[in-house]
């Protein structure tokens, strides 16, 4: 595809207020204030959607919250709050929390104006007049959405436009067209929105795409085709049925093959993406495009061998344009250019038998379904070459856990540190959390160091769920405000949770002096 006349198309996002309609997901207000504050300030997007008027006492004390900040920081034209058409009450409820931006909910199909208001095309335009003239009363600026326009087009075009050109005397900044159920195909936006652009070439619209048939990012780059220069996305693509489009793919697509230009910074979404994660409950996919784990990742020794020379396996999605870089796999397909691109990300050089062996075992351990990360490397190289654990900082030496029925369980735990042996004993409300209590006692006492936090545990097993698996353990930490990963894989899931928290503590006496 040629290149064409840039253009710059206005983001707004509604991860705050479509994409909290995901079932399952609420976000407290102080959380809200923390994802408005990095899409406004790092990502940079141009405008976001903060809740609904009404809801409840929570919703309006998120509004005002996000308000008052941005306010302080001049962003306070930046957001907006979906509101009715109900006389004064949205309006006052969105004024009275700070907030100065109404995106009015207006009815764009007859169905929905005759069977859900039950009242006539022009009752219903005098009612939306009322609104608008009292938000202009209070220093509200309006956004109009016209609820459920891409029925309205398909099936009452006329109800449509004598709604726009009702409108289009006032002073309506934006025309939000939504396809609300998430119907339409990209020939039909490109057909509809040039409909509405031939007939209000000088109207603002924005696209509010839906997913429902997994075309949500398809008929949004059709409405950019079709001169909409307005974009409604949401983090991870969160959102109402199965969501909305997803502003990391939205806006790759838009800058590489549209050759549209955005004030979105790249190299925080990824960020942000996470943040959404953890207080959405909602995992993003792993083959997620741009944030999902495994998009940057090669797994076939081939490709890695391909980059090797002449990134001839790499197109425009440059993981550095995200905050992120390449890994490589590692298992029964990698292969030795993929081990050596982690053994040189890791500063270790092997020599050619060596490097056999280790390539044997990551195979060997790939037949079995199990996943070989980069932090194994160094544990599998000291086992192949007869080195033990001797490379390691700290490694544990003897452990004893019990429990009994009415009692809690008990760890008795043996490491070394530097050379150095340090045993406690302590209990728990787990055979876990007695090993990590015991571990945290040492480090207090007898170290004086702060002990990272667990902030996500989760367990997996190979599919199938056989007595014998294998279960591996991933666990996240945050020390001093540095998020990390570490991997335990073993018949017996607390023996993987500790091996993975060994290999935590390896990690941070590594880049202690980094950390802290």
């Amino acid at each position: 595809m040629g290149k064409q006349k840039q253009v710059q198309i206005e983001i707004m996002d509604t991860t705050l207020r479509d994409g909290e309609q995901t079932s399952g997901v609420s976000f407290a207000p102080h959380e809200k204030l923390v994802i408005a504050r990095h899409l406004l300030e790092d990502v940079n997007v141009d405008r976001i959607e903060i809740g609904s008027a009404r809801v409840s006492e929570g919703e309006f004390d998120a509004v005002k919250i996000i308000a008052d900040w941005a306010a302080g920081h001049n962003l306070l034209d930046r957001v907006e709050v979906l509101g009715f058409v109900d006389g004064h009450t949205s309006v006052d409820w969105i004024y009275n929390a700070g907030c100065r931006v109404i995106n009015l909910l207006c009815k764009g199909s007859e169905k929905h104006c005759t069977y859900q208001l039950k009242k006539t095309v022009d009752e219903h335009i005098a009612d939306t007049l009322k609104v608008l003239d009292y938000a202009d009363s209070k220093g509200v600026a309006v956004n109009v959405y016209l609820e459920d326009w891409s029925n309205g087009m398909k099936d009452s075009p006329d109800f449509v436009y004598r709604m726009m050109d009702a409108l289009m005397k006032t002073k309506i900044k934006r025309f939000m067209l939504p396809d609300t159920l998430g119907i339409l195909n990209p020939l039909q936006v490109i057909e509809y929105m040039r409909k509405m652009k031939k007939r209000y070439p000088n109207a603002f619209f924005d696209f509010h795409a839906h997913n429902d048939y997994d075309l949500a990012v398809s008929n949004v780059l059709s409405a950019v085709l079709s001169g909409v220069r307005g974009l409604h996305t949401t983090i991870n693509g969160l959102g109402e049925r199965a969501g909305n489009a997803p502003l990391a793919s939205v806006q790759a697509i838009l800058k590489d093959q549209f050759n549209a230009k955005t004030n979105v910074n790249e190299d925080r979404l990824y960020d942000v993406s996470r943040i959404v994660e953890s207080y959405s409950s909602i995992p993003v996919p792993q083959n997620q495009p741009i944030v999902g784990e495994n998009v940057f990742t090669q797994v076939a020794g081939v490709h890695a061998d391909g980059d090797n020379k002449d990134n001839l396996y790499c197109n425009d999605l440059m993981p550095e344009r995200f905050g992120r870089r390449r890994e490589y796999a590692l298992g029964k397909t990698s292969g030795k250019a993929n081990i050596l691109r982690n053994l040189e990300d890791m500063g270790m050089k092997l020599d050619d038998g060596t490097m056999q062996k280790v390539t044997e075992r990551i195979v060997e351990l790939g037949d079995k379904k199990e996943v070989v990360t980069k932090e194994d490397l160094p544990f599998i190289v000291a086992d192949v070459t007869g080195l033990g654990t001797s490379e390691n900082a700290v490694s544990l030496k003897s452990y004893v856990i019990s429990s009994a029925h009415g009692l809690k369980p008990m760890a008795t735990v043996k490491i070394e540190i530097y050379g150095k042996e340090y045993e406690a004993i302590s209990n728990g409300d787990g055979q876990y959390d007695a090993f990590v209590r015991a571990i945290r006692q040492l480090y207090k006492e007898n170290l004086h160091r702060t002990f990272p936090t667990l902030t996500d545990y989760s367990v997996d097993i190979p599919r199938g769920g056989r007595t014998d698996a294998f279960v591996r353990t991933i666990i996240t930490w945050d020390f001093k405000g540095k998020m990390f990963r570490t991997r335990g894989l073993d018949a017996d899931q607390t023996v993987a949770a500790m091996k993975a928290t060994i290999k935590m503590l390896n990690m941070i006496e590594k880049d202690y002096e980094n950390i802290v």
